[in-house]
């Protein structure tokens, strides 16, 4: 196919069907069938190829598979029912009880719950390492480390990490670099070309865009992708032929879809930087922003997430939130409706107050991802709801 984004992501498709249609169908089957008992044992020996059950493949999962991976550049993938399922799946299918994860502090808000609470239980410990201080990273890893875990932009703080310096250091220790890609999306950032032996996305948010249906992606090397199918095959995190269909097609408008959304987002970042309501505004393409020279270098654009930390901590947070007209209040973003979020008391809640500060998530800061709307309708939004809940 063609090297360019937008045209594999909208013609990659899966072979017609007899009946011609030139949008792939919904294969709304949970099994296949096979013309010979020869043919059936083949392909569980994995002779030669077919589809067998839903729960290994289904033509749905492989044509959003096949679109994602020309996106990222990666061999394989693998599609979860959900982006926590990826989450989960691309460390316990790879590390063995006893093994040792070192991983960015700033992770998203379930991922240091499976760090912390999940995993433990079965023997597998993780070190957090901040990346303000990339010079003491040596001295965090142990002779059990197996695995590089990051995600950038980080969830909700927008930390970047440089992913040339993360893909020479898993190198050099022999690990495997995995790297949470879902801020950035496979449209403005491609963590393989870096050095990332596995990229992870909670499908739900971009790819799908428009608040529709859960999913997730592991992506990346065939070795590693062998271990995270026969996880998969047996554990049953599979992605329904529905939703891989809905994301798919919605693969086809990412491109378009961020475009908006960045420059929806950079304008509306730019014009709130300064408020005197406001400690800060963050965001990647700022050039304000701590890393902006490690996110021009890595990313085509900034993503459509910032945040604002609001004067008067928790209790302002609420109020501006309250006072919004327009924007959803809801757990979720990269959807084409703008949408707020306090994590301190909703997606990062289960964390502790010291655990919060090491992430940049203070008590008044809000994550706004801007939408589809006019830019001038999101600024008016918010600026309203600042005014009003001083």
């Amino acid at each position: 196919m063609s090297k360019h984004f937008e045209t594999n992501s909208v013609r990659i498709s899966p072979s017609k069907s007899s009946q011609r249609e030139h949008s792939a169908p919904i294969y709304l089957t949970s099994s296949f069938t096979f013309d010979s008992a020869e043919e059936a044992r083949a392909t569980f020996a994995d002779e030669i190829e077919g589809n067998i059950y839903s729960r290994y493949a289904n033509p749905n999962s492989s044509d959003l598979i096949e679109k994602v991976c020309a996106a990222e550049g990666t061999e394989d993938g693998f599609a979860t029912a959900s982006g926590m399922a990826a989450m989960f799946g691309s460390i316990a299918a790879l590390l063995q009880q006893g093994d040792h994860v070192l991983a960015a502090r700033s992770l998203f808000g379930s991922t240091h719950q499976l760090l912390t609470r999940v995993f433990p239980k079965w023997g597998i410990t993780s070190t957090y390492g901040d990346i303000s201080d990339y010079l003491n990273w040596d001295k965090l890893v142990k002779p059990t480390t197996k695995m590089l875990f990051i995600e950038t932009p980080s969830n909700p703080g927008l930390e970047i990490i440089d992913l040339e310096w993360a893909g020479k250091f898993a190198a050099a220790h022999n690990l495997i670099l995995v790297v949470d890609n879902c801020f950035a999306s496979p449209y403005l950032q491609q963590p393989a070309k870096w050095g990332a032996h596995i990229v992870t996305h909670s499908a739900t948010k971009y790819i799908d865009g428009q608040g529709r249906v859960l999913g997730g992606l592991i992506l990346g090397k065939a070795d590693l992708m062998k271990e995270v199918h026969f996880f998969a095959r047996h554990t049953g995190p599979s992605i329904s032929p529905f939703n891989a269909w809905i994301l798919a097609k919605s693969m086809e408008t990412l491109g378009l879809r961020m475009d908006r959304h960045c420059s929806n987002a950079l304008t509306v970042a730019e014009y709130f930087e300064g408020n005197p309501e406001l400690l800060a505004v963050k965001y990647p393409f700022l050039k304000s922003h701590p890393q902006y020279e490690i996110a021009k270098k890595q990313m085509s654009q900034g993503g459509g997430v910032i945040t604002l930390d609001l004067k008067g901590g928790v209790q302002r947070a609420q109020r501006f939130i309250d006072q919004l007209q327009m924007i959803s209040i809801t757990a979720n973003l990269g959807d084409s409706r703008s949408i707020v979020t306090h994590p301190a008391s909703t997606t990062h809640s289960k964390l502790s107050v010291e655990e919060r500060a090491q992430v940049g998530i203070s008590d008044g800061l809000v994550r706004l991802s801007v939408g589809l709307e006019h830019y001038d309708d999101i600024i008016q939004d918010v600026e309203r709801a600042i005014d009003l809940s001083k």
